[in-house]
């Protein structure tokens, strides 16, 4: 009775008919979601079925947890509809309309109250938080991202359709902010597979450090750069950023920062600082909350990014302030990242038999599912943006206009294209 007063205060667009473990029918909901081209398409009507009793206590206890999970473990049951469908109607409704009721106010408020908790990440827990996440099979990333494993928030131009020259437009644009030289020296904190470090090294002439907790990205990263003979201009290490010593004529941070801790952030800015000189620029890309400071989603912080946590921009400014950077250029990337990961989550769906038959099983797929499905609803419909911050440690280290970056863009947008339509060489067999 609870369960369907809650659910019935909180649907009020959309259709979700709910089916207890008795087979009883409840449809909530009314008028259809309305989306516009931004937020993209409405989610569908939903059916679910319920086949655990203790599902309505479970929610009341934690609603995040207790969805993910019935949907891992099978008893939460999709008769119509996706689990995009769902998690969709479901963000969609309690941001528009019931974010400030009394059960979700009261579930956020502990959350963000333990935050320091969840968050603590001295270098052993962050290597064991890491090694969770990004220490899965290499072969199932390989699988639904682009093929630069770009594991981070794709650039969506105009023009731009997909998921590879939306990545590629990313990292032009972060090396746009660069303002990059040749025979620059860089360290890219958290470099993942490698991918922006070999394309920074491969298309500006420049020496890349990377370092990564992940020792499966690590062991990636060194193969690729073998591989496309880049390794005399890029180094990678298995490293915490706290144990770097060189400094740096530039530094760049890609989806990493969310792994950092907000007991960490002052560590991580005056760490950074101190690895840059005097005229050099430091770029910040990271997923940020486009509201106050709170907590991690329950589910989230548990299965997926244990320590993870996406910072309110007031928390970001106040930690580079007291760090004494000089904060030179912010973005905020609206609904990139909601269709990014519209594409992960296609291509994870259709290699479904793989990763239940050969990498892990059902339940780990669903949990993926759950995980990449929610977190499009969260960028679509909900706060979740995505921050590029511009550092430097004196006024004059960037132009004090925007321009630099557009020319620079279209710049290399050129080359490439220029590059693309060149004929390639003809070999000639020498005879005799």
């Amino acid at each position: 009775m609870i369960l369907q007063t809650i659910f019935k205060r909180v649907l009020r667009e959309g259709s979700v008919t709910l089916i207890d473990h008795d087979g009883r029918r409840h449809t909530f909901g009314g008028s259809p979601i309305v989306t516009s081209t931004t937020t993209g398409p409405a989610p569908g009507p939903v059916t679910l079925r319920i086949t655990d009793p203790r599902f309505a206590r479970r929610f009341l206890a934690g609603p995040e947890m207790a969805i993910g999970e019935a949907y891992m473990d099978g008893t939460l049951i999709l008769e119509e509809g996706s689990i995009y469908d769902l998690v969709a109607t479901l963000i969609h409704n309690v941001y528009r309309h019931s974010r400030r009721t009394a059960f979700f106010r009261l579930h956020w408020a502990l959350n963000r109250a333990l935050r320091w908790f969840h968050q603590y990440n001295p270098i052993e827990r962050a290597e064991r938080n890491v090694a969770h996440h990004y220490n899965l099979s290499a072969e199932m990333y390989r699988l639904f991202l682009d093929g630069d494993r770009q594991y981070s928030c794709a650039y969506w131009p105009p023009g731009i359709e997909t998921l590879e020259d939306a990545q590629r437009a990313k990292k032009r644009h972060i090396a746009a902010k660069l303002r990059l030289e040749p025979g620059q020296s860089v360290l890219d904190v958290g470099c993942g597979w490698g991918g922006l470090a070999l394309h920074l090294a491969r298309e500006h002439d420049v020496h890349v450090t990377g370092i990564t907790l992940s020792s499966e990205q690590f062991h990636v990263a060194q193969e690729r750069a073998k591989a496309e003979g880049l390794a005399d201009r890029v180094t990678f290490r298995l490293q915490d950023y706290r144990h770097v010593t060189e400094t740096f004529d530039r530094i760049v941070s890609v989806g990493m920062f969310e792994h950092v801790g907000v007991n960490h952030y002052r560590d991580f800015f005056e760490a950074t600082r101190a690895r840059l000189k005097e005229d050099g620029i430091f770029l910040l890309h990271t997923i940020g909350r486009a509201e106050p400071p709170g907590g991690t989603n329950a589910w989230l912080r548990k299965y997926i990014f244990p320590g993870g946590y996406t910072p309110a921009l007031s928390e970001l400014s106040a930690a580079v302030e007291r760090a004494d950077w000089i904060p030179t250029d912010v973005e905020v990337l609206r609904v990139h990242y909601a269709e990014t990961l519209r594409h992960w989550r296609a291509r994870f769906e259709a290699q479904r038999e793989r990763i239940v038959t050969q990498l892990y099983d059902a339940r780990f797929y669903r949990m993926w599912m759950f995980y990449l499905a929610g977190c499009e609803a969260v960028f679509r419909f909900d706060r979740q943006v995505v921050f590029q911050m511009q550092m430097t440690r004196s006024l004059d280290a960037a132009p004090i206009t925007r321009d630099y970056i557009t020319d620079a863009e279209r710049a290399a947008n050129a080359a490439a294209a220029d590059a693309a339509e060149r004929p390639a060489p003809t070999l000639v067999r020498r005879v005799g």
